[in-house]
């Protein structure tokens, strides 16, 4: 009789150990899930509505970045530029858009030669991106997000 009320007690004091409920914090969560999340994607990127029915998000990008690119080039083709010497150049516009898909260039670099034949060069782009049709941001977990890239911009004036 002993061995079995001994083994009984055994049985109960271990066992409660399963019936412990461990308290969980919800600031432990979120540094967790934070650990885990990566910032330097998006669900879906910056898009334009020509480019919303586009659901594959590569193409989405691409799709962005081509519509940027022929709307600074309609506008600057528009323009009558004049240089005395043929100017060839990738410029690089940083740009961000912000939540509310508002555009706005960080920074332009471009070769000294472009700037010397054409010094309005950075106010040219400036205004060619005001005319830009509306942007919807980019979109992380459900939420629209700021979001910063670099567009090649290719200037060649013969």
């Amino acid at each position: 009789m002993r061995p079995i009320v001994f083994l009984l007690i055994l049985l109960l004091t271990t066992s409660c150990s399963y019936f412990e409920k461990k308290k969980v914090y919800t600031e432990d969560l979120l540094k967790e899930e934070l650990q885990t999340f990566n910032w330097n994607e998006v669900d879906s990127y910056p898009t334009f509505s020509s480019c919303d029915s586009i659901t594959i998000k590569a193409d989405s990008k691409a799709c962005f970045q081509s519509t940027l690119v022929f709307n600074v080039n309609r506008f600057l083709e528009a323009q009558n530029i004049i240089v005395s010497e043929d100017v060839y150049d990738t410029i690089r516009l940083t740009i961000t858009i912000d939540n509310n898909g508002i555009l706005k260039v960080e920074s332009m670099t471009f070769k000294p030669e472009t700037v010397n034949q054409i010094p309005e060069i950075d106010s040219l782009l400036r205004q060619s991106l005001r005319g830009i049709p509306k942007i919807f941001p980019a979109i992380k977990r459900g939420q629209q997000v700021t979001t910063a890239f670099e567009l090649p911009v290719i200037v060649k004036i013969n």
